[in-house]
């Protein structure tokens, strides 16, 4: 097994994430944070939903990332008509060779942009469930691999939309994070009807990173140290989600190995080979808010799930460290 230097894979991470996020914000005008998001998602090996209202630039933001980056890239319309084997693929019967040959489906890229997610049927939307969580496809018995790096960006409408369905639970557990891109400033705006007036940007831009060199990167975020303290820090943050009279659905294990993950990628782009608990407390909001679920008195009260995670953050105890010593590992 190829081993690398931590300290020059994280050069190179911090390097090529700038390149990255260059590209994307030629594109996405005035939402750095969206975009660091968007980039500590996919180096920790995650996937994002883009959860908004229309024309602020969803679809937009998971092509841009696409781009970007020199991979195979697959776009599904998710539709009412959509079926499962139009994601995972479907055998057929071959007249010729008298024996059924597979058909991969959409979701055989290794980022794939699932625009509208939530105007699928709930049975189609549990297509993507295995591929999401074992990076592979099962159908008639048989296991195909996807390849790596392999992401799902999902865009949705708010559910108060028509025409749309809720994500289930389950489907929903399985995005790292969720971002809301929100309207841009005034002079953003007025930025992007100077750049997008013309033409769209997405004509000229070109891949800035390659398949193998985001593996590579993906492979130094691994290396990434978490202190015991840190860990005990996000489990608490998690725990309390799940006795909050506010919630009749706490977030997950899942959700506290993923909020991990991205603390490690976070810390990564900062350029430290070490996570801080300021790592997990920047991410909890995104990582954690989408997977949990308000009783019925909160959303009359209108306490969302935001509000609680932020509620939580001020109420645990954040363990300190000593940031004096530069790369010092233990809190």
């Amino acid at each position: 097994m190829t081993t690398y230097d931590d300290r020059a894979s994280l050069t190179d991470l911090t390097t090529t994430a700038e390149r990255v996020r260059g590209s994307v914000e030629g594109v996405i005008e005035g939402k750095p944070e969206v975009v660091r998001l968007a980039l500590t998602v996919l180096l920790a090996e995650g996937h994002l939903l883009i959860e908004d209202v229309p024309g602020v630039g969803k679809t937009m933001l998971a092509k841009a990332l696409a781009r970007s980056i020199d991979c195979s890239v697959r776009r599904i319309q998710f539709t009412p008509d959509l079926l499962p084997s139009d994601i995972t693929g479907v055998s057929i019967f071959d007249q010729q060779r008298r024996d059924f040959e597979f058909k991969p489906g959409a979701i055989f890229a290794q980022i794939v942009i699932g625009d509208e997610i939530n105007r699928a049927s709930p049975k189609t939307q549990s297509a993507l469930l295995e591929s999401m969580e074992e990076r592979q496809v099962t159908v008639d018995g048989k296991t195909y691999e996807l390849p790596g790096p392999f992401m799902v960006v999902a865009t949705q409408n708010p559910v108060e939309m028509e025409g749309t369905y809720p994500l289930p639970e389950a489907q929903r557990d399985r995005f790292m994070a969720r971002v809301s891109i929100g309207y841009p400033s005034p002079e953003a705006e007025l930025q992007m009807l100077d750049v997008h007036g013309g033409v769209s940007p997405l004509d000229d831009l070109q891949p800035v990173a390659h398949a193998h060199e985001i593996l590579k990167l993906i492979d130094a975020v691994r290396t990434v140290h978490v202190a015991d303290a840190v860990r005990r820090y996000a489990v608490q943050l998690v725990t309390a989600t799940r006795s909050h009279p506010d919630l009749r659905l706490g977030a997950s294990p899942r959700a506290t190995l993923h909020l991990l993950r991205a603390a490690k990628a976070s810390a990564a782009l900062s350029g430290r080979e070490y996570a801080l608990p300021d790592d997990v407390q920047a991410l909890a909001v995104a990582v954690l808010a989408h997977r949990l679920l308000p009783t019925a008195q909160a959303q009359l009260n209108r306490h969302t799930a935001e509000q609680v995670v932020l509620e939580i953050l001020q109420q645990t105890p954040v363990p300190a460290y000593n940031n004096r010593q530069p790369g010092a590992r233990r809190l």
